[in-house]
C-alpha cells in the first residue's frame, strides 16, 4: 500500500474559506438550534475541520426573541450572574430574560457549547444575534442555513 497518497490535510490561513450564514430561529427550540449554530461557528460542518485552527463561518441569527423552550423551562430554569460586589448574585428566568434582552438567551446557550479557550472566544466572535428579521450584514451576502 502506498502511504504517500494518504496525507492528512489540515486547514490553514491560506486554505480557509469563510462564508456567512443567516438562520431564522423563529419557533426553534433553544438547545437544538444552539448546538447547530455552535457546530457551524467551530467549522465542524466542513470536511477540512481542524481542531486547533479557526476555520468556522460567520453566523447571523434573526428573530432571537421567538425561540422556545420545551417543558417548564421557561419558568423553572434559572440563569445566574454575579455583579462582582458582595451579595451581588442575580437570578433571572428565561421568561424574564426574553422580555428584557431576548438575544442573551441564545448567546448564553451557544457560548456554553463553545470551547473555553482563546480559540473558542475567537470563534464565538463570529456570532451575530439580532432581535427581529432585519440585520445590517446584507453586503456580505449571507446564505440561508437549513
Amino acid at each position: 500500500m502506498n502511504t504517500l497518497s494518504y496525507k492528512t490535510q489540515s486547514a490553514n490561513v491560506n486554505t480557509v474559506e469563510r462564508k456567512w450564514h443567516v438562520i431564522d430561529v423563529e419557533g426553534e427550540v433553544v438547545g437544538r438550534i444552539a448546538s447547530r449554530i455552535a457546530r457551524v461557528l467551530r467549522g465542524k460542518h466542513k470536511p477540512d475541520y481542524t481542531p486547533h485552527f479557526d476555520n468556522g463561518d460567520h453566523v447571523i441569527v434573526i428573530n432571537a426573541e421567538k425561540v422556545r423552550f420545551t417543558g417548564q423551562k421557561t419558568n423553572n430554569k434559572v440563569y445566574l450572574r454575579h455583579t462582582g460586589y458582595p451579595g451581588g448574585q442575580r437570578k433571572a428566568t428565561p421568561r424574564q430574560l426574553l422580555a428584557r434582552k431576548p438575544e442573551l438567551v441564545l448567546e448564553h446557550a451557544i457560548k456554553g457549547m463553545m470551547p473555553k479557550t482563546k480559540l473558542g472566544r475567537a470563534q464565538y466572535r463570529k456570532l451575530h444575534v439580532y432581535v427581529g428579521a432585519e440585520h445590517p450584514h446584507t453586503a456580505q451576502q449571507p446564505q440561508e442555513l437549513k
